[in-house]
């Protein structure tokens, strides 16, 4: 075997000695080198000079030539190490080339052969007495081929190449040397065992920690390649390992320029988890914490900008302030604190209006500017974002001064700004609005026309996907705008909605920029009556669903929703223009998807796959195990507070929401599931309308009025003319007051201020519509219909309406009770999925659930629950199961184990609606609260009909009313068919009332 490194030491015994070993094998140690004791194992044999058979030298005597060779080749290597006389080199050259030339490709030292001249030639090369590092590389990579994995000297030529490569890399500055060299020692590490020789170079100053500095030094690649390096470096750098933080920092440094380019949610999730990990690992008096910290912040910015969520801001804000204390004046890193606080301080105002936040961004921006003089390499940075404070703040003071500077600034700026710049775009666009908003003010068209080409030419030095178009297009649209808005131009009004449709269709910007866009797309087309009205709304139900998609639980989609400033009436408005568009099938479909919303997200894991499952039962399987595995994600997260470990628990929510989707995606690919999970359309609604007409009661600011949606054929519509949107909400008030005073009066007290409201209802709202039942549908007298009422209608007590007068033959004019019996719901979708079959036929069971006695705090003791109780269970026949839950039993979970086993329920005790948070809606129980969002997330597989004897149970959301979130809802969505509740508070007379109907609803048991 033939030596191949470098000389360790020198070994000498005479042939007598040598030979008194005659064929057995001996051991030779060595002095220590680098910490390691190498030995060498030897075993003599004698061998004869010529073949016995034509005089030709014997094998064993070329090998012993090439021996010779070898050995003289390392001594003269080891002379020229110790004497730099290049002579040498080349005697150790000349005798390695000899020894390969005797080594073909099919010798078995060939490749020792190739590594021997190659480790000479890169001697001289490290000390630039060769020059020719190319063919040294090569050598190295034919002796790596001839030694693959599990080859005893893999190691060692792994290390040779690596070694080249560096080499080259630090003489010429390759960046592929470098790249490949990093993977070399990723692929080496786990090889060289810690205490073995080569662990010991390997590991050095001058081995992985080289190549980890080098690979730090590169710029910042986002590609998939550049990314993937990162990687490598970070699997060099174990935990415990000093350049680990910074290896982290610069993995999330690629992956977060990739998701600048891509607008990927994954990479900025990763990004973040990743910061917080290099945070950890530096402690608060290591030089690179403040570094990491705002680092860590401005990442928790981009995500806010792409998700919308409040906590990634606040935590922003608070690392910004800790890295500003940490650097305080005269600290050189003490500009980029004071930058980035203004920027967060910039994006707060922007959500709270909070004047103060923008005073103090504009002075933490100019402090800014006078440490970052003309000259500085972050002067124009400076100069821009101080102008995209000042033009905030115009917009919210109309401050002149504000405006004129900020367009200074940004012209400033972009002088300074050469084309090949990487944010000149975001100048460009800045720059534009600054222009148009002062184009607005004092109308000088060159402002307007300036703007135009400024987003222009942002445009086009932006790639097609990338997330910054999305701003182009938005100032585009906001330009020409403007421009119409002055000159009438109706060019300019079809420049403008189509860069708001590119705007808020741009796939690679986050949803909440794309979701106000398109609100105020539906504003414009609204506003001009312009053709892309309905398109406008589409989209935005599309941003938004896909917006609340994103969100892992029930209550963080509820609050994702609220955070749209106009998001509450956008069903009915959406509604009322396909109306005034004579489409009334479409007005159907746009109230169901847009009110129906948080329901039909909610409820989409619950969706009865019984005709799937005899369709196609592998896909059932497949479908209904991801659900489940959706649903306890979701729930998990719901608990968690650390925010590093609900960063990974949102990335492992949406992985499981991806690989659910492509299940869906398949699915509807099946024949007749094509609408699998999709939004309603008519002739899937109109099974709603199977027992009776549905009423849906449409309260827009655009018009009043209402749809008949019937058994069969087309929906008819029934304007409203003597109401509109102000009108309800004063009666809706004024229902609230008349209601409120009259639960304070005796019961023979008349109650003229409800009789007032009901003849108003009965006059302007229900009769027109009655008239049409009657006259156009022929709907008989005693029908069940079903009123579903949207915004203000909610509130309002429909199924009274009474006109309270007398016909002249001195009879009652009947109200709409003596025509039709009433029934409400939420949305069609919850009527149709609320008559759906179980499964399984079961014996059908009633249980009464009382407490009147609640826990200290939480409201007064109702006298007459008992009462109730011990009459319903009464009138309950016995030969049903029948169980009461009263007193202390009438716990939280006691209550919740008995929805989920019986099929009919009667509760009575307080009931609560949280109007700014309606999942937390309650019912009192002894110990806590059973709220709305406990029932939702419980199957309760035999529910059939709910009677809820408690106080406002069909009061809606403040923030969302046409959800129409509250706890009769909610047990309509954990599948009762159906569920009698009562919108005001519980009184004496009331509960009285309930007695009664409780009465007449158990004699039909």
């Amino acid at each position: 075997m033939l030596g191949a490194g470098e000389v360790i030491g020198k070994f000498q015994m005479s042939w007598d000695g040598l030979l008194d070993h005659e064929d057995e094998p001996f051991d030779v140690s060595f002095p220590p080198v680098r910490g390691v004791h190498p030995s060498l194992t030897l075993k003599a044999a004698v061998v004869h000079a010529c073949d016995n058979q034509n005089d030709a030298p014997s094998d064993s005597l070329v090998d012993w030539e090439i021996s010779r060779d070898t050995d003289a080749g390392h001594a003269q290597i080891a002379e020229y190490v110790s004497s730099k006389n290049v002579s040498h080199l080349n005697a150790a050259v000349e005798h390695f080339q000899l020894v390969l030339d005797q080594c073909p490709v099919s010798h078995p030292d060939h490749a020792t052969s190739l590594t021997n001249l190659a480790y000479a030639r890169l001697e001289g090369y490290s000390r630039n007495d060769l020059q020719d590092i190319g063919s040294t590389t090569s050598l190295f990579r034919d002796a790596l081929a001839l030694r693959p994995q599990r080859h005893l000297d893999h190691p060692l030529s792994l290390y040779n190449l690596s070694l080249a490569l560096t080499w080259r890399h630090n003489k010429k500055s390759t960046t592929a040397d470098i790249r490949e060299a990093a993977q070399l020692y990723r692929e080496l590490l786990p090889l060289c065992p810690e205490g073995t020789y080569l662990h010991r170079i390997v590991a050095g100053a001058n081995g992985i920690d080289y190549v980890i500095g080098e690979c730090n030094a590169l710029a910042i690649d986002a590609s998939d390649e550049g990314i993937h390096l990162r990687r490598v470096v970070l699997e060099l750098c174990p935990l415990g390992h000093q350049f680990r933080p910074r290896a982290l920092h610069w993995l999330a440094q690629a992956v977060e320029a990739r998701f600048q380019q891509c607008g990927s949610i994954d990479d900025i999730d990763e990004t973040i988890q990743i910061r917080r990990e290099a945070v950890f690992l530096c402690p608060e008096v290591h030089g690179d914490h403040a570094g990491y910290l705002s680092h860590l912040a401005s990442s928790l910015e981009s995500r806010f900008h792409h998700q919308g969520k409040t906590d990634d801001l606040d935590e922003a804000i608070s690392l910004h302030e800790e890295t500003l204390r940490m650097r305080p004046v005269g600290h050189e890193y003490r500009d980029f604190s004071l930058d980035n606080l203004g920027g967060a301080l910039i994006i707060r105002f922007n959500q709270h209006g909070n004047i103060n936040d923008i005073t103090r961004a504009i002075s933490l921006r100019r402090e800014a500017l006078t440490l970052r003089p003309p000259g500085h390499l972050y002067h124009d940075t400076t100069l821009h974002n101080l102008a995209l404070a000042l033009k905030y703040r115009y917009n919210k003071l109309h401050v002149s001064e504000d405006l004129n500077e900020a367009i200074d600034r940004y012209r400033e700026c972009l002088r300074l700004r050469r084309l090949d710049h990487p944010e000149r775009h975001t100048t460009l666009f800045n720059l534009s609005s600054a222009l148009c908003s002062r184009f607005t003010h004092a109308q000088e068209k060159e402002d307007v026309e300036e703007a135009i080409t400024l987003c222009q030419e942002s445009l086009e030095a932006l790639s097609s996907l990338h997330p910054d178009r999305y701003f182009s297009y938005k100032w585009l649209y906001e330009a020409y705008w403007s421009r119409f808005w002055v000159l009438h131009d109706p060019a300019d009004l079809s420049l403008s909605i189509e860069n708001f449709r590119l705007a808020s269709r741009h796939p690679t910007q986050g949803f909440p920029y794309r979701i106000v866009t398109a609100r105020n797309w539906v504003s414009a087309a609204e506003q001009h009556s312009h053709t892309s009205v309905l398109e406008a709304y589409n989209t935005c139900f599309d941003l938004l669903e896909g917006h609340l998609a994103t969100r892992p639980s029930t209550i963080s989609r509820r609050d994702a929703a609220a955070a749209f400033s106009g998001a509450t009436s956008l069903p009915v408005d959406a509604a009322s223009c396909a109306i005034r568009h004579d489409n009334l099938r479409h007005a159907i479909e746009l109230a169901e998807q847009g009110r129906g919303q948080q329901w039909s997200l909610a409820s989409r894991l619950r969706t009865p796959v019984e005709d799937l499952e005899s369709a196609n039962p592998r896909q059932a399987h497949n479908y209904l195990e991801l659900s489940r595995r959706v649903s306890n994600a979701a729930q998990s997260s719901a608990s968690i507070t650390n925010r590093a470990a609900a960063d990974r628990a949102a990335t492992e929510y949406r992985s499981l929401a991806r690989q659910w989707e492509a299940v869906v995606a398949e699915i509807r690919g099946l024949r007749g599931f094509s609408r699998f999970l999709l939004p309603p359309l008519y002739e899937d609604s109109q099974a709603a309308a199977r027992q009776g007409p549905v009423i849906i009661l449409i309260a827009s600011r655009y018009s009043c009025s209402a749809i008949i949606v019937p058994t069969l054929g087309d929906p008819h519509h029934v304007p409203l003319p003597s109401v509109d949107l102000a009108e309800l909400t004063n009666l809706k008030n004024r229902f609230a007051r008349a209601i409120r005073d009259a639960s304070k009066m005796g019961p023979k007290v008349p109650r003229n201020d409800l009789i007032v409201l009901l003849r108003t209802v009965w006059d302007v709202i229900m009769m027109p519509i009655v008239n049409v039942l009657q006259h156009d549908l022929k709907v008989k007298f005693h029908s069940r219909i079903w009123l579903c009422p949207t915004a203000a209608f909610t509130s309002i007590p429909l199924h009274a309406a009474h006109p309270f007068r007398t016909n002249p033959d001195r009879s009652k004019e009947p109200c709409l009770e003596d025509l039709y019996i009433c029934s409400y719901t939420p949305t069609l979708s919850a009527l149709v999925r609320s008559r759906q079959m179980m499964k399984k036929r079961v014996t059908p069971s009633f249980v009464t659930i009382g407490q009147g006695k609640p826990g200290a705090g939480k409201g007064k003791e109702l006298l007459a629950v008992d009462g109730e109780l011990e009459l319903v269970h009464k009138l309950v026949p016995a030969t049903a199961n029948r169980t009461t839950i009263s007193g202390d039993a009438a716990t939280r979970a006691g209550a919740l184990e008995a929805l989920q086993q019986n099929t009919w329920v009667h509760i009575a005790c307080h009931g609560k609606q949280d109007r700014t948070q309606p999942y937390n809606s309650h019912f009192m129980m002894k110990d806590e609260h059973l709220t709305l969002l406990d029932i939702m997330e419980r199957d309760i597989p035999h529910a059939e009909f709910a009677f809820l004897s408690a106080c406002h149970t069909a009061v809606g959301d403040e923030e969302t009313p046409d959800e129409v979130i509250h706890l009769a809802a909610g047990l309509q969505f954990s599948k009762f068919k159906t569920s009698l509740a009562r919108c005001g508070k519980s009184t004496i007379l009331s509960q009285n009332m309930s007695l009664k109907l409780s009465t007449n609803i158990c004699s039909k048991i």
